[in-house]
């Protein structure tokens, strides 16, 4: 008898410290969710706010005109390089070609 009430006590135990173990987890479980999806809200969060200052930026004009600048900008620069490489080449072009002479 006193093997069966032992046994019966060992499972009692066993069972509640299993109980015990299922809870906490599922805390730790809804914590970690939690968390997740507060994540998850700043990340949209913050996408809505870079969508909005680009719509922004866009209805103001700021964007056109910075994109017809910067293309300003880069056709002057390639302007630039092209005539720096024509004065190379006419430079070069006037040049005096001496052609060595072989020893003798």
């Amino acid at each position: 008898m006193i093997l069966i009430s032992s046994g019966v006590a060992a499972e009692e135990a066993i069972k509640t410290r299993a109980d015990s173990l299922s809870v906490q987890a599922e805390k730790v479980k809804q914590q970690v969710e939690q968390e997740q999806l507060q994540k998850a809200r700043d990340a949209a969060k913050q996408r809505e706010d870079r969508e909005k200052k680009v719509l922004e930026r866009q209805e103001s004009g700021d964007w056109e005109s910075e994109q017809i600048e910067k293309a300003q900008k880069q056709f002057k620069q390639r302007e630039t390089r092209e005539e720096k490489y024509l004065r190379e080449a006419k430079e070069a072009a006037s040049k005096d070609r001496q052609i060595p002479k072989p020893f003798e």
